[in-house]
C-alpha cells in the first residue's frame, strides 16, 4: 500500500512539471512571436516603447494574457500609427481570441499562418494598406464572429471557403478591389448578421439563395457592377434592417407587397440602377425608415402617399421620372410636414407639376437640403421659407416660379447655396441675402429680376459663384460685389442693363476662373486693375460701350483660355502680349475700332481662334486674314518720294487758294448769322428729369456745393435710380451767355470722348418748380477735386484736421500728360478741332486714381470759327475771352470775341 502511494505522489509530480514546462514553453514562443511582431515594425511608435525585457510581455502595451496559463489571448493595436509589415509569427499565437489591428499602416500581404488561430473570434484588420488575396485558409478559423478587412487594396475574388464560418456574424469588406461573383457558398453564413462589401468590383448577380439568411439585419453591396434583378427571395428577410444596393445595375421592379414582406425596414438605398415601374404604396407605409434613396432609377407615375414617419431624416427621389406635370403630383409632401426630423428633402429632376405648397414653411426646422429643380413647379416662393432656419442648401432651379424672392430669405443664416435659376422670378434682390455670410454660391440666373445690384453682397464674403445672367438688372456694378476676394468660380452679370464703369475693385478678385459681363451698358476704359485677376480663364466684356486700348496690364492673364471684347469702341493696337499667352484658344477682338498691325504668332496663327471683323484698319496678320498690307513710311523708294513732290506742290497751292476761299466764305457766313442769339444743339446725351437732380442735390442745397463758375454753380449729388455720384453743373441763365454756353458745350461734347476728358453723363433742360427755365449737365464726380485745390489749397479757421494735399514730382508729371493728351486730341484728333479757351487748374479736375480730367467747355471755340474772327480782331487784346490774366499762349490766336 505504502510503495502504491509513494507511486501515485511521483506521478502526480511528474505529471505537473511537464505541464508546467508546456505552458512555460508556450509562454516563450509567445513572448518571441511578439517581439517577431515587433521587428517588423519601421520605427516603432511611442505605445510599443513598453516592449522590452524590463516587463512581462504580458504586460506589454496592447497585449492581455489569459489569467492561470499566461498566455496571449489578445492583442489590439488600432490606431497605434503601426507602419510595416505583419510577421507570419503572429500565427504562432495559439490562444489568441482577438487581433485588433485597425486604423494602422500595415502593407504587404496578410499571412496565410492566421489560419492556424482556430481559437479567434474577431479579426479586425481594417483601413490599412494590405495588398494581394484574402487567404483562403482563413476559414480554419471556426471560431471567428467578426472578420473586418475594410479599407484596404485588397484584390481577386471573395474565397468560398468563407461559406464554412458558420458561427461568422459579421463580414466587412468594403472599400477594397476585389472582384468576380459572390460565392455560392455564402448562403452557409448561418449565424451572419452584417454583410457590408460596398465599393469593390464585384460582378454577376447577387444568388437566390441569399434570402436563406434568416438572421441577416444589414446587407450593403452598394457602388459594385452587379446585374440583373435584385432576387425576389431578399425581400423576404423580415429581419433586414438596413438594404442597400446603389449604384449597380440593377433593374428590373419592386414587388408591390415590399413593404408588408420587409416591416423592419429603416435604411432602404437602391438609387443609381435602373429600376423601372411603380413605387408601391406599401414601400412608404413602414412608419421605422430614417432614410429613403431612390433616385437615379426609372421609375414612372406618382409618389403614394406616405405614412407618418415620425423619425425619417432623408427622402430622396431626385431624377427617377416620376411626376406626371399634373396639379397633385406634390401632395406627398404634406404628410413631410409631421416628420420633426427631417434634413435632406431631395425631389428635383423629375417631372413634378402643380404649385408649389406654402406647407413647405412648416417642414422641420432641421431640414438641411431641399432640392425642387428641374421640374414643372410654379407659384412663388413663399414667404415662410425664413422659418427653415437649418438650411444649407435650396434649390429651386429650372422651374416655373414667379413673383419675387421673399425678404425672409435673409433670415437663412446657414445657407451656403441658393439656386433659383431659371425660373419667371421678378421684383428685385432682396438686400437681407448680405445678412447670410455662409453663402458659398447665388445662382438667379436666366429669370426677370430688375433693379439694382445690392451693394450688401458684399458681407457674403465666402462666396464662390455669383450667377445674375439674362435678367433686367441696372445701374452699375457695385464695387462691394467685386471687392469679394473669395470669388473663384464664376462671375456671371451678362445680358443685363448694367451701365457705368467697370471699378477698379475688379482687381481683388484674383482667384476668380470665369467672369462674363458682356451684353450691358458698362462704359469707360477697361481698368487697369483687371490684370491683377492671374487666374481668369474666361473672360467676355463684350456688346458693351468700353473705349480706349486695350490695357497693357492685361498682359498677367497667362491663364487665360477664352478672351471676348467684341462689339465695344475699344481704339489703338491689338497688343502683342495676346500671342503670347500659350493656352488662348478663342480670341474675338471684333467691330471694335482697332487699327495697326495684326500679330502673327500665337492664337494668331488659327484663323478658326480669331475674329476680328469689324476693324477697318488692321493690316499685316498671316495671309488667311486676307488684310492689306502695312506701309511703312521708313521704306518708300526714291522714286516714289520724287513723284510724290511733283505731285504735292502743286495740290499745295491749289490747296491755299482753297483754304482762303474757304475762311472768306466762313466769315461771310458768319456775320450773316450774327442776329441770332442761340446756338443749336441736338441732345446727344440721356436726358434726366429736374426733380431727379433736385433729389440728387438735396434742393440744390449749399450743403451740396463744391464750385461755381461764370455761368453757374456745380454741386454733389447720388442719383436714386442708379446709385451713381455725379458733379450736377447748373447753368444761371440770368447771366448773358448762359444759355449759349449750355449750348456750345453741347455742340462740343456730341461727338467727342477722351479718357481725359470729363465725361457727361446726363443733360436736362425743362423748368424748374417756379416754371424758370433749367439747364444743366451731368457729369461724373471726380473724387479729388480741381487741381486748382492741390496746388492752392485754401487755408481756413475751420476746427477740423485736413489731410494736407500735397503733389509728389511723378503725379505733376502724370497729370501734365494728361492735360497734353487732352489737349492733343481736341487739336488734332477731332473732326473739326476744338480750342479750350479757358485752361486753368480749376478746370482740371482729378479722379480717384489721380488721373486727370479737363471740364468746363462753355468758352470753347471750333477752330475754323476761331481762325476766322482772328483776322479781324487780332489787335484787339480787350475782349480775351477766358479768365482774366490768364491765357495759354498758344490759344491766344484763336480766343478773341
Amino acid at each position: 500500500m505504502s510503495s502504491f502511494i509513494l507511486w501515485f505522489l511521483s506521478f502526480q509530480i511528474i505529471q505537473h512539471s511537464f505541464s508546467f514546462s508546456l505552458a512555460r514553453g508556450g509562454s516563450e514562443i509567445d513572448k518571441l512571436s511578439l517581439l517577431s511582431f515587433k521587428a517588423q515594425i519601421s520605427h516603432p511608435p511611442t505605445k510599443l516603447s513598453s516592449w522590452n525585457e524590463s516587463l512581462h510581455f504580458c504586460q506589454w502595451s496592447g497585449v492581455t494574457c489569459g489569467r492561470q496559463d499566461r498566455r496571449v489571448i489578445e492583442l489590439d493595436l488600432h490606431s497605434s500609427q503601426l507602419v510595416g509589415s505583419l510577421s507570419p509569427s503572429i500565427g504562432n499565437l495559439s490562444f489568441l481570441s482577438l487581433l485588433s489591428l485597425e486604423n494602422n499602416g500595415f502593407t504587404n500581404t496578410i499571412p496565410q499562418e492566421l489560419g492556424r488561430l482556430v481559437r479567434l473570434q474577431a479579426l479586425l484588420l481594417g483601413n490599412n494598406s494590405f495588398s494581394g488575396e484574402i487567404p483562403a485558409n482563413i476559414s480554419h478559423c471556426s471560431n471567428l464572429l467578426k472578420l473586418n478587412l475594410e479599407g484596404n487594396n485588397l484584390t481577386g475574388n471573395l474565397p468560398a471557403g468563407l461559406g464554412s464560418l458558420s458561427k461568422l456574424q459579421v463580414f466587412n469588406f468594403r472599400k477594397n478591389n476585389l472582384d468576380g461573383k459572390i460565392p455560392l457558398s455564402f448562403e452557409n453564413l448561418s449565424s451572419i448578421i452584417e454583410i457590408e462589401g460596398k465599393m469593390n468590383y464585384l460582378q454577376g448577380g447577387i444568388p437566390n439563395s441569399i434570402g436563406k439568411l434568416k438572421t441577416l439585419n444589414f446587407f450593403s453591396l452598394g457602388s459594385n457592377n452587379l446585374s440583373g434583378t435584385i432576387p425576389p427571395s431578399l425581400y423576404n428577410i423580415s429581419s433586414l434592417i438596413h438594404f442597400s444596393l446603389p449604384h449597380n445595375q440593377f433593374h428590373g421592379t419592386l414587388p408591390p407587397n415590399i413593404g408588408l414582406t420587409l416591416p423592419n425596414l429603416e435604411f432602404l438605398g437602391i438609387h443609381d440602377n435602373q429600376l423601372s415601374g411603380l413605387i408601391p404604396a406599401t414601400l412608404l407605409n413602414t412608419s421605422k425608415f430614417t432614410e429613403i434613396y431612390l433616385s437615379y432609377n426609372e421609375f414612372t407615375g406618382k409618389v403614394p402617399t406616405l405614412a407618418s414617419m415620425p423619425n425619417l431624416r432623408v427622402f430622396s427621389i431626385q431624377e427617377s421620372g416620376l411626376g406626371n406635370d399634373e396639379d397633385d403630383d406634390l401632395s406627398f409632401l404634406y404628410t413631410l410636414s409631421n416628420s420633426s426630423k427631417l434634413e435632406v428633402l431631395a425631389i428635383d429632376g423629375n417631372n413634378f407639376g402643380g404649385v408649389l405648397p406654402d406647407i413647405i414653411s412648416n417642414f422641420s426646422t432641421k431640414l438641411k437640403k431641399m432640392t425642387f429643380g428641374s421640374n414643372q413647379i410654379q407659384g412663388s416662393i413663399p414667404d415662410g421659407i425664413g422659418n427653415l432656419i437649418s438650411l444649407d442648401t435650396l434649390g429651386l432651379e429650372r422651374n416655373h416660379l414667379t413673383g419675387s424672392i421673399p425678404n425672409s430669405i435673409g433670415k437663412l443664416q446657414n445657407l451656403v447655396d441658393l439656386l433659383l435659376s431659371e425660373n419667371r422670378l421678378s421684383g428685385s434682390i432682396p438686400s437681407s441675402l448680405g445678412n447670410i455670410t455662409s453663402l458659398m454660391q447665388i445662382n438667379f440666373h436666366q429669370n426677370s429680376l430688375q433693379g439694382s445690384i445690392p451693394p450688401s453682397l458684399g458681407n457674403c464674403t465666402n462666396l464662390l459663384l455669383l450667377g445674375l445672367s439674362q435678367n433686367h438688372l441696372s445701374g452699375p456694378i457695385p464695387k462691394e460685389v467685386l471687392s469679394i476676394s473669395s470669388l473663384s468660380k464664376r462671375l456671371g452679370l451678362s445680358e443685363n442693363q448694367l451701365s457705368g464703369s467697370l471699378p477698379f475693385e475688379v482687381g481683388k478678385l484674383k482667384h476668380l476662373g470665369y467672369m462674363d459681363i458682356s451684353k450691358n451698358r458698362l462704359s469707360g476704359e477697361i481698368p487697369a486693375s483687371l490684370g491683377s485677376c492671374e487666374s481668369l480663364e474666361h473672360l467676355s466684356l463684350d456688346g458693351n460701350f468700353f473705349q480706349g486700348p486695350i490695357s497693357e496690364s492685361l498682359r498677367s492673364l497667362r491663364a487665360l483660355q477664352d478672351l471676348n471684347l467684341s462689339h465695344n469702341n475699344l481704339t489703338g493696337q491689338i497688343p502683342k502680349f495676346l500671342g503670347d499667352f500659350k493656352l488662348l484658344q478663342s480670341l474675338d477682338l471684333s467691330f471694335n475700332d482697332l487699327e495697326g498691325e495684326v500679330p502673327m504668332h500665337g492664337v494668331f496663327e488659327n484663323t478658326s481662334a480669331v475674329s476680328i471683323a469689324g476693324n477697318k484698319n488692321l493690316c499685316g496678320g498671316i495671309l488667311q486674314l486676307n488684310l492689306p498690307t502695312c506701309r511703312s513710311k521708313s521704306t518708300k523708294p526714291k522714286s516714289s518720294t520724287k513723284l510724290t513732290l511733283t505731285v504735292a506742290i502743286p495740290c499745295g497751292f491749289i490747296g491755299l487758294i482753297f483754304i482762303a476761299s474757304f475762311l472768306f466764305l466762313c466769315c461771310l457766313k458768319k456775320s450773316l448769322r450774327k442776329t441770332k442769339n442761340e446756338l443749336s444743339c441736338e441732345m446727344p446725351f440721356r436726358t434726366v428729369a429736374y426733380k431727379d437732380l433736385l433729389q440728387a442735390t438735396n434742393g440744390f442745397s449749399s450743403g451740396n456745393l463744391v464750385g461755381a463758375g461764370s455761368f453757374g454753380s456745380v454741386y454733389k449729388g447720388v442719383l436714386a435710380f442708379d446709385g451713381v455720384t455725379v458733379a450736377v453743373k447748373v447753368f444761371n441763365l440770368l447771366r448773358e451767355g448762359a444759355s449759349k454756353s449750355f449750348m456750345r458745350e453741347c455742340a462740343a461734347l456730341l461727338n467727342i470722348r477722351h479718357r481725359n476728358l470729363v465725361k457727361v453723363l446726363f443733360a436736362c433742360a425743362g423748368v424748374d418748380v417756379q416754371g424758370n427755365d433749367f439747364k444743366a449737365l451731368v457729369y461724373e464726380f471726380m473724387i479729388n477735386g480741381s487741381l486748382e485745390e492741390w496746388l492752392h489749397p485754401i487755408h481756413t479757421l475751420d476746427l477740423e484736421v485736413h489731410q494736407p494735399k500735397n503733389l509728389n514730382l511723378i503725379q505733376r508729371l502724370n497729370i501734365a500728360i494728361d492735360v497734353a493728351n487732352a489737349l492733343d486730341y481736341l487739336h488734332n484728333q477731332c473732326k473739326m478741332p476744338i480750342v479750350h479757351c479757358d485752361l486753368k487748374p480749376s478746370n482740371v479736375l482729378l479722379d480717384g486714381d489721380m488721373t486727370a480730367h479737363v471740364g468746363d467747355f462753355g468758352l470753347l471755340k471750333f477752330l475754323s470759327e476761331a481762325s476766322c474772327q482772328s483776322s479781324s480782331s487780332q489787335t484787339s487784346s480787350v475782349g480775351l475771352k477766358g479768365t482774366v490774366g490768364y491765357a495759354a499762349p498758344a490759344m491766344a490766336s484763336y480766343c478773341w470775341r
